[in-house]
């Protein structure tokens, strides 16, 4: 297992007067002291503002800043002219939609969305849907929450125009089928949009050999500070949208009647960048390949499967997704018979356990699946088997605090 704790601050610190527990990765990470330097010393010797002075700190800012894109852009199999900085996955996905979505798709056109999607990657398409006249269609999983072929054979069609899919669902945290979906969306000529904000923390991503078109994913779920996100587009596709923001640094030239913009990725970037930000996302990046893959995934089913396997011995638990540890990421949602998972919530942080409880931003895959929230804890590398025990140490005492058993 990996031993990495006592690179995170926060974690030596304690909750309501137990050792902080944190299983609440999927919403967001902490941060590694490596990742948190890397932002420091960028603000105490190069700070200043990128692409607009020609003095030797802003020329090093933006050394920094393109750097900082290019080996970004590498960790995701993307050329660095692919990359646009965004916020976060939710900006980079209303990017799409908004100069993509509705500059290219007519009335009676199809856009594919999965259930299980993140409201990110879900309300920008009913918006789309709504001003230009497409029709909103859905993929819905199997009794186990997986997509089969034959769902994706039966709404992949040829008025389908894009497809818009998590590649890790933030509840279920099952793998999507992306190179099958990828493989039938360009048969009938339609573009994939994948939502990489749960699996790029995960598992390795390599948006070119997984051939999609657009791909987004959020510096703050993988180790890195709030506020940076990226998106992944084909060279292609960039070059003819048209700007999502207007501002400082995305033009070419402006005259008072018209303006022309930069070349793309820049033709997306409007106004001063976090490019500290982006000094983290690329240290954060830094420290995961330091431990791994092999390591990091080896770590993280260890804890998987000791979870899956604690849960099902407790008979008032029920999970939601099938699957083995092997075939999830990072998350696994469930509720406790009789109680609402707010309480579950709120009674395991009593004992120093923090997890998310709520609809996830998928209200859409809660009415699936007949529920109206559930409790959902998420890992990361420096989570233990320790804190696995104390989990479900503390879910046998929910029930009894409930004044359901005694």
């Amino acid at each position: 297992m990996i031993d990495v704790r006592k690179d995170f601050p926060i974690l030596q610190a304690g909750e309501n007067g137990a050792p902080l527990v944190y299983l609440d990765n999927g919403a967001t990470t902490q941060k590694p002291v490596q990742v948190l330097d890397a932002i420091r010393d960028y603000y105490l010797r190069d700070n200043a503002n990128p692409h607009r002075g020609v003095y030797e700190l802003a020329q090093r800012a933006t050394d920094v800043h393109e750097d900082s894109r290019a080996r970004i852009a590498k960790f995701i199999g993307a050329d660095a002219s692919e990359l646009v900085f965004t916020q976060n996955s939710s900006e980079a996905l209303n990017l799409v939609a908004y100069s993509y979505g509705l500059n290219f798709l007519h009335a009676g056109d199809e856009i594919l969305v999965y259930v299980a999607e993140h409201h990110s990657n879900l309300v920008p398409w009913q918006r789309v849907a709504q001003q230009t006249g497409a029709v909103l269609q859905y993929l819905y999983p199997d009794e186990n929450g997986y997509l089969t072929e034959a769902e994706l054979d039966k709404k992949i069609t040829a008025r389908t125009r894009v497809v818009a899919v998590a590649q890790v669902s933030n509840v279920l945290g099952l793998i999507t089928p992306v190179k099958a979906i990828v493989e039938k969306a360009h048969r009938v000529g339609a573009v994939v949009m994948l939502d990489c904000a749960q699996s790029v923390p995960h598992m390795p991503v390599d948006v070119k050999a997984l051939d999609v078109d657009f791909a987004a994913f959020s510096g703050h779920k993988l180790y890195a500070p709030m506020g940076i996100g990226g998106l992944y587009g084909r060279k292609e596709l960039l070059k003819s949208m048209p700007p999502f923001l207007s501002g400082g640094d995305m033009i070419s030239y402006v005259h008072e009647d018209r303006a022309a913009w930069a070349e793309a990725p820049r033709k997306f970037e409007a106004g001063t960048r976090n490019v500290g930000g982006e000094v983290g996302l690329a240290a954060a990046m830094d420290y995961m390949e330091s431990i791994g893959w092999e390591a990091i995934t080896a770590h993280e089913e260890a804890l998987m499967e000791q979870t899956l396997d604690g849960l099902k011995k407790l008979p008032f638990i029920t999970v939601y997704g099938g699957g083995t540890a092997k075939e999830r990421k990072g998350v696994i949602s469930f509720n406790v018979q009789d109680v609402h998972p707010h309480d579950v919530a709120t009674i395991l942080d009593a004992e120093g356990v923090a997890v998310r409880a709520g609809h996830h931003c998928a209200q859409p895959l809660m009415e699936y699946l007949g529920i109206g929230a559930c409790a959902r804890a998420s890992f990361a590398v420096y989570n233990t088997q320790e804190d696995v025990e104390i989990f479900l140490n503390a879910l046998k005492s929910v029930r009894r605090w409930m004044g359901l058993e005694s």
